[in-house]
């Protein structure tokens, strides 16, 4: 198994953080530019949009559903930041989480709290600004759909080891997270602000999943044996926990847009179909896997189990699936 201690070398991936992280450099993203834009978000990373009764939908209607996303997905970036990655962000750097690190990993962790605070506000003020153009309300649940499975898991856990899996959340959020965001290309039929902050996202987690893949190598090496099985058994449940759709929550709001509840029932069953799903899994979580794979986790048969219980250690798909953002 292979690991690292913090006496090893470390390379940071923020050597230039001061002159490239959004937060240093990048404009506010307005929405005054329009352009030609005529929708709010790409609609090929909306897998709704596809299906035939949505797209019989009324051309108004058809975009609120464009719109919804677009809250959604900003509203689970915003959550995420804010709530649960920034707290393991402090704990890095204050040294309050039990694992030794080089000194300039500690103060790297302020670098990625930084970044991490700054795209939660600008997730936010994207929902503000799209909210007084289009005066089109959000339609959010209290809160989203990662968190509460998150909550639910942590509340299984034994007690000793919940800061624990939260921090291994963390982990898996920041090395799936990159990937993802690469995937929302510029489309000038899209409102520019969109995409600029979809991509000052991006380049910024780029550099985090790098940080976080070292830090597990940290983590891990510090932990014992017992603890290791103990944890690497709830990685697959947190995997779910970030990709996983919100079913009811798209099906209560394509209900909202005047949908039958057969209907809005027929969108959400077929096109997040478990065979669909489980593609999309495998494919966003190759690398994540890699990352504990090389730790040796999959050594422990039960945790193979659990890994190859949730699909995680099945061939590729021969097809590209759908996007995790398209529906969070």
């Amino acid at each position: 198994m292979s690991g690292a201690g913090p006496e090893d070398e470390y390379r940071s991936p923020f050597r230039s953080w001061y002159d490239r992280a959004s937060v240093r450099r990048a404009p506010r993203r307005t929405s005054g530019a329009a352009g030609d834009a005529v929708h709010y978000f790409p609609q090929d990373h909306v897998p709704v949009a596809a299906h035939p009764l949505v797209k019989a939908l009324p051309p108004d209607v058809f975009e609120q559903v464009l719109i919804q996303h677009l809250y959604r997905y900003q509203d689970f970036t915003s959550k995420l930041e804010h709530l649960v990655v920034n707290r393991t962000a402090l704990g890095i750097a204050h040294g309050t989480i039990g694992v030794q690190l080089p000194r300039e990993m500690r103060l790297d962790a302020y670098k990625v709290y930084c970044d991490e605070a700054y795209h939660a506000l600008s997730a936010a003020d994207v929902i503000q600004q799209v909210r007084d153009r289009s005066d089109v309300d959000p339609r959010l649940p209290a809160q989203p759909y990662f968190l509460t499975r998150l909550e639910q898991i942590l509340q299984s856990c034994d007690a000793d080891l919940r800061p624990l899996v939260e921090i291994l959340f963390v982990v898996v959020s920041e090395t799936l997270i990159s990937g993802n965001l690469a995937d929302i290309p510029d489309d000038p039929s899209v409102l520019p602000m969109v995409s600029e902050v979809v991509r000052d996202h991006a380049v910024d987690e780029g550099r985090h999943h790098t940080y976080f893949a070292i830090f597990l190598r940290h983590l891990w090496g510090q932990l014992d044996e017992r603890t290791r099985r103990r944890a690497g058994r709830y990685v697959p449940q947190l995997i779910e926990t970030f990709l996983a759709p919100d079913t009811e929550s798209i099906e209560a709001e394509l209900r909202d847009h005047g949908m039958s509840r057969e209907h809005a029932a027929q969108v959400v069953a077929e096109v997040f179909s478990p065979e669909t799903v489980l593609a999309f899994s495998q494919a966003a979580a190759r690398q994540t896997v890699r990352h504990f794979a090389g730790l040796g986790v999959l050594e422990d048969p039960r945790t193979a189990a659990e890994f190859q219980r949730y699909g995680l250690l099945e061939a590729p798909p021969t097809t590209a699936p759908a996007s995790p953002l398209r529906e969070q």
